[in-house]
């Protein structure tokens, strides 16, 4: 039987929540307060079959304070398991090479992900990433700067380019 445990911590953009595997990979994380909000982003081959509240989540736990806090590689290193197609394990990967402070476009991460003319499919991966922070799917903006969408919120993923931007 597996089992997974979650927390919520208070951050400078609001509640975060992170659903961690027992061997420490984050299955899902994003800012909310209220864990059911993740749990259906897991995939269903990795659902845990009991999830326990713990007040501290280790290194990830670290990382989510750490990165708040300025420090903005240090969830680079936490491990993420999602699971999908082919595509979208390769665009999550992708994702997680994007610097802090150096937004991409949806066609330029489509690129980046190894298919330059799927850009739709690229913001689907962004839109199905169940890792937010672990996977900074909120460094994808539109051709123009426009911020496009997030799933935690437009005001978020301002806060959070704001919050990497070197001219800070």
């Amino acid at each position: 039987m597996s089992i997974a445990h979650w927390s919520t911590m208070d951050t400078k953009v609001g509640p975060f929540t992170a659903v961690v595997a027992s061997d420490g990979a984050v299955l899902a994380s994003g800012w909310t307060a209220r864990v059911e909000d993740l749990t259906g982003l897991i995939s269903p081959s990795l659902a845990p079959a009991e999830l326990r509240a713990k007040r501290d989540l280790g290194p990830v736990s670290t990382a989510i304070r750490r990165y708040h806090s300025g420090e903005l590689n240090a969830a680079d290193e936490i491990e993420v398991r999602q699971r999908s197609g082919e595509f979208m394990q390769r665009a999550w990967d992708a994702l997680r090479t994007v610097p802090a402070g150096k937004p991409v476009s949806y066609a330029d991460y489509a690129a980046l992900a190894g298919r330059p003319a799927a850009v739709r499919a690229a913001a689907t991966a962004c839109a199905r990433n169940a890792a937010a922070l672990f996977v900074p799917c909120h460094r994808v903006i539109r051709t123009g700067g426009g911020l496009g969408g997030f799933r935690w919120g437009v005001d978020v993923k301002r806060w959070l380019l704001d919050h990497e931007d070197p001219q800070d």
